[in-house]
C-alpha cells in the first residue's frame, strides 16, 4: 500500500460520495422533502452531534447502543453523534416548539452515523429523510404518514409497492393477559420472529392458541384481519384490531394500487413503537424503502408522554431501485463565448461548461467534461461520437 492510499484509507462502512451519485441523492433527496412540504410538513435541520442526555432520552434510548460518544473540549460534558434523526425531532417538538399548536408535522434530511452496519445495509453513514406527526392520536394521522411516504417515494418513480404492517402491542397484551413475561421467555420470542408455530406452542403455555391465531392472520392484509376479528376479543386487543382495520381501510381507499400486508407478532425494528408500525417495500426485487409508526414523546405536562406517528425513508435504498440519469442537459460552451449566452441556457435550464483555453478538438473536450451537447451556431448540438 503506497502512502497516499494509506493516507485516503476510510473506516469500514464509510465511503466519498462522487459528483454524479451526490448529484443524484441531492435531487432524490429533494424530491421527496418536496412531497412531504406539500402534506403542509414544515422542514427543520436539527444539529449532527448534542449532548448525550438528550439525545439519548426518550425514543433516542432504542439506539444508544449505535451511538458514537465524544468529549466536548468546551464544556467537559459527553455527546453523542446522532444515529437517528427522530429523537432529535421529539426534542425540537418538545423544547423550540412547545408553544405551537397541535398537530405539529415536521420534516427533515439530513446525515447519521451508526457503531456498526448491519448485515442487510453494512453502511455507517446514512442518509436519512422522514417526516413527523406530533400531537395527535388520531387514525387518520397514521394513515396521513403511511400514505404520504407511498407518494413520496412514487415521485421518485418508483412504482410496486407493498406496504407490511405491523402490531407490536399485540403480543405482549396476549401474554400479559396470561401473566407470561416475554423478557423472561426468550425461546418463546425467537420462536415468534422465526414465524415457527410449533415452537411457539411448546414455550406458550396458556397463551399458544392466542398466539398462534396471531400467527395464522400474517399475510395479505384483509385475509389477516379476518381471521383476526373472529377471535372477538373484547379488550385492548380488540381496539388494536379495529385501529388498524380503519387505517387498512383508510390506505385501501387512498392508494389502491398498494399491495398491504399484515404481521401482528413483528416487533424487530418497532422496540419503541406503542402502536401500528410499518415497513415500505418494493414488490420484486423486496428492497425495504421506508419505515416508521406510532411511538410516544417524553412530554413535561404529560405522564405517558405526547402521541406521534413518524416515518424514515431510506435513500440509500431508494437510489439503488433508480435508474442514473445522464447529464444529457450539459452543454459545452467553447472558450471564447459570451457570458450573455451562457445566462440564457440556465435560463432553458441548461448545465453549461466553459471551457478555459482553446481546444484543438470541441468534441474530445466536450466527451472529456461529460459534456453530451456543445454550444456551436448559438444553439447547443450533440456531441459527435456519443450514443
Amino acid at each position: 500500500m503506497t502512502d497516499i492510499e494509506r493516507n485516503t484509507l476510510l473506516p469500514a462502512g464509510l465511503s466519498d460520495i462522487l459528483p454524479e451519485d451526490a448529484a443524484f441523492e441531492a435531487e432524490v433527496v429533494d424530491r421527496l422533502i418536496s412531497c412531504f412540504g406539500m402534506y403542509g410538513y414544515q422542514r427543520v435541520k436539527p444539529p449532527l452531534v448534542e449532548f448525550e442526555e438528550s439525545l439519548l432520552s426518550g425514543v433516542g434510548a432504542a439506539v444508544e447502543h449505535q451511538t458514537f460518544r465524544l468529549m466536548d473540549p468546551v464544556s467537559q460534558r459527553m455527546m453523542g453523534v446522532r444515529a437517528d434523526i427522530t429523537p432529535q425531532i421529539s426534542r425540537i417538538a418538545q423544547s423550540r416548539l412547545s408553544h405551537e399548536p397541535r398537530p405539529l408535522r415536521l420534516s427533515y434530511a439530513g446525515d447519521v452515523l451508526r457503531v456498526r452496519g448491519g448485515q442487510l445495509r453494512p453502511e455507517r453513514q446514512l442518509t436519512q429523510v422522514g417526516a413527523e406527526l406530533i400531537g395527535s392520536a388520531a387514525i387518520e394521522a397514521d394513515a396521513e404518514i403511511i400514505v404520504m411516504a407511498i407518494r413520496a417515494i412514487q415521485s421518485t418513480g418508483i412504482e410496486q409497492l407493498t406496504v407490511d404492517l405491523t402490531m407490536p402491542r399485540m403480543v405482549q397484551l396476549v401474554l400479559s393477559r396470561h401473566r407470561i413475561f416475554e423478557n423472561a421467555n426468550q425461546k418463546l420470542r425467537q420462536a415468534l420472529d422465526r414465524k415457527d408455530a410449533k415452537a411457539v406452542s411448546k414455550f406458550a403455555g396458556e397463551a399458544g392458541y392466542e398466539l398462534q391465531l396471531l400467527l395464522s392472520a400474517t399475510g395479505v392484509a384483509h385475509d389477516g384481519l379476518q381471521i383476526l376479528q373472529s377471535a372477538k376479543w373484547m379488550d385492548e386487543r380488540a381496539k388494536e384490531i379495529d385501529r388498524i382495520s380503519k387505517v387498512i381501510d383508510l390506505v385501501t381507499k387512498t392508494v389502491p394500487e398498494v399491495q398491504l400486508t399484515l404481521d401482528p407478532v413483528e416487533h424487530r425494528g418497532f422496540e419503541y413503537h406503542t402502536g401500528i408500525g410499518f415497513t415500505i417495500f418494493s414488490r420484486e426485487p423486496a428492497v425495504e424503502f421506508a419505515g416508521g409508526g406510532r411511538y410516544r414523546v417524553k412530554a413535561m405536562d404529560l405522564e405517558d408522554g405526547e402521541r406521534a406517528t413518524g416515518v424514515t425513508l431510506y435513500v440509500d435504498s431508494i437510489m439503488s431501485a433508480l435508474k442514473r440519469p445522464r447529464f444529457n442537459k450539459r452543454v459545452f460552451i467553447p472558450y471564447g463565448s459570451s457570458f450573455s449566452c451562457i445566462a440564457r441556457l440556465h435560463d432553458e435550464g441548461w448545465i453549461t461548461v466553459s471551457a478555459l483555453q482553446k481546444a484543438s478538438d470541441i468534441d474530445i473536450a466536450a466527451r472529456k467534461q461529460k459534456c453530451y451537447y456543445v454550444y456551436e451556431g448559438n444553439e447547443p448540438r450533440k456531441v459527435k461520437g456519443l450514443d
